[in-house]
């Protein structure tokens, strides 16, 4: 089979780490995916009461009777396994990409703020599903990547329609469930100069099939396979 062609050098993403094999979105996570290879992170990002960015999926803390948004404390009375992004930032090397699933908007602009002091701006990928959202930021920095994290359901006005009004405004990758790919729609997406990531890549034959289709990232919690699919390339 003839490999079509990506837009750039496929990227490797450690979905919350290497979260097959450690808890997830933890610096353990993190370090163990650094170790296996992986040279880009995912993550998801939310704010604190008092302005820290951090990392946890759920965005919820606290025991069974008693739960509190994330917003709705202060980093002191987070648990000790959720990091400070700015913890993380401190120990890439400024060759390691992140992608960070912006849940909870206000967090945006900590961030940007965060990635500058880092030095790794042009390293970060932010995304959301609502693609009006996501190109407002392009205000914040004009370095960052902007994702639209989509479904083709949502598409309402079709596939190709969709991808050129997100071209047109601002957006620079569509990143979709696997299963939703195919090779015609990644050159669709690249006809109109935009990335086109995948999501959810676990498997050999699925990472294998989305490489081979011309895809430009994967998100994967197992790193290992990850990083022999793109070693296989």
């Amino acid at each position: 089979m003839t490999r079509l062609p990506s837009a750039r050098d496929p990227i490797g993403f450690a979905h919350r780490g290497a979260s097959a094999l450690a808890p997830d979105n933890t610096m353990e996570s993190f370090r163990l995916a650094l170790r296996l290879g992986a040279r880009a992170l995912e993550s998801d990002v939310w704010i604190t009461a008092d302005g820290v960015a951090v990392l946890d999926h759920d965005g919820v803390v606290g025991g069974r009777l008693r739960r509190r948004p994330i917003s709705e404390v202060t980093r002191r009375e987070l648990p000790e396994h959720i990091p400070a992004l700015a913890e993380l930032l401190a120990e890439l090397d400024g060759t390691v990409d992140l992608s960070l699933d912006v849940k909870d908007p206000a967090a945006v602009a900590e961030v940007v703020a965060c990635a500058r002091d880092a030095g790794t701006e042009e390293r970060l990928w932010l995304c959301h599903p609502d693609r009006d959202l996501v190109c407002t930021w392009r205000d914040l920095s004009p370095a960052v990547h902007l994702v639209e994290s989509t479904r083709v359901g949502r598409m309402r006005t079709g596939f190709e329609s969709h991808v050129a009004r997100s071209a047109a405004a601002g957006i620079e990758v569509i990143n979709l469930h696997h299963s939703e790919w195919t090779g015609g729609r990644i050159a669709l997406v690249h006809r109109f100069e935009l990335l086109s990531f995948g999501w959810d890549a676990q498997h050999d034959h699925i990472l294998d099939g989305l490489l081979d289709a011309g895809i430009d990232g994967v998100f994967s919690d197992h790193v290992d396979r990850m990083m022999d699919a793109l070693g296989r390339l």
